[in-house]
């Protein structure tokens, strides 16, 4: 029997148990797009500084759709008219928010597309979905798109207080064992209400609304721009540019396949529906990355090699604070010793 037919359980380690019916969502989730973000960590390398940032885009999606959940039944308990359409519509909407992700998420997002975000990414992902689901995410784009005439289901999908920001706050925190970000996601959405099309809170809320605001400060500072998560960052983004300098150059280069396509090419506005860059990019993660960054330790081109050995043994890249602008001579100084060492 169509393993769709049945209801999920999925036991979620920040909401405990969370239930899937069966219908489109499921049949989303049961998608490869969407369970290719499975093999994408939500927080890129910062595991390299807190060991336990693990987690993956699936498990952010799927907690945000539990959380819309959570925010739906607030509005009507307040008496805010939603469709069932409307419903499923916007749970798509914060289901698919981050299917644009690529390998290790932020961390790589200007490495196979240039000018493009993960929201448009995630657009186009979107659109292929609603045609090969004979335009059932209809609604669920509008309302991705800030298209629909209820504007407040947009704003649980992105706004400055969406089911967005509340899962990976809480979630952040919990895998990184960073307390600050902590939040209490349940007590705000309990506080919502609709007032002339806008989200509002309620006035016993603001205390909430301020750790809120606190937190994810606290949290920016503390772990998504962490100096050391940053230079990791910037290693590995330094290691797939030398890679596209050599397969563009004739170098011979292991590369997995459709790695090695993203990287042959440049990716822009004017050329990505031009290409078959969906189903290049939907089959591409984090260890496709990292199968060959392992593999390129041992490359004859000495650079890459080098950079590779660095972040595989996390001898990463030190932070030099200066309360001025480093002098090209400074600069010059550094790059002659290293290309000393390494003899190019």
């Amino acid at each position: 029997m169509d393993k769709n037919h049945f209801s999920k359980i999925l036991n979620d380690p920040v909401y405990g148990f969370i239930t899937l019916n069966k219908g489109i969502l499921l049949n989303i989730i049961n998608h490869p797009y969407f369970q290719r973000l499975a093999r994408i960590k939500q927080l890129g390398l910062t595991y390299l500084v807190y060991p336990g940032a693990h987690h993956t885009r699936f498990h952010h999606a799927i907690g945000a759709l539990h959380l819309m959940g959570q925010a739906l039944q607030t509005f009507k308990e307040n008496g805010v008219l939603i469709t069932e359409d409307e419903e499923t519509a916007v749970s798509l909407a914060i289901l698919l928010h981050d299917i644009g992700h690529g390998p290790f998420s932020h961390a790589l997002e200007n490495s196979f597309v240039d000018g493009i975000s993960h929201e448009e990414i995630s657009k186009l992902f979107m659109n292929s979905l609603n045609l090969e689901f004979k335009g059932a995410l209809d609604m669920a784009i509008q309302i991705f798109e800030d298209k629909y005439p209820k504007r407040f289901l947009h704003h649980l999908v992105s706004s400055q207080l969406d089911m967005d920001r509340l899962d990976y706050l809480k979630r952040d925190s919990f895998f990184t064992g960073v307390s600050e970000g902590v939040v209490s996601s349940q007590r705000i959405i309990k506080m919502f209400s609709v007032v002339n099309d806008e989200i509002v809170v309620k006035e016993k809320g603001i205390y909430s609304i301020e750790k809120f605001i606190v937190a994810r400060r606290l949290m920016y500072w503390q772990v998504y721009l962490h100096k050391t998560v940053l230079s990791a960052e910037f290693l590995l983004a330094k290691i797939l540019e030398r890679a596209r300098e050599l397969i563009n150059t004739g170098t011979n280069l292991f590369v997995i396949p459709t790695l090695k396509i993203l990287l042959s090419q440049r990716i822009n506005k004017e050329n990505i529906s031009q290409t078959d860059f969906l189903n290049y990019f939907s089959k591409i993660d984090d260890f496709d990355v990292f199968s060959c960054i392992k593999i390129w330790t041992e490359s004859h081109d000495k650079i890459i090699a080098k950079l590779s050995s660095m972040l595989i043994n996390r001898n990463l890249l030190k932070v030099k604070i200066s309360s001025k602008k480093f002098t090209l001579e400074e600069v010059a100084k550094h790059k002659d010793i290293h290309q000393e060492i390494l003899r190019v």
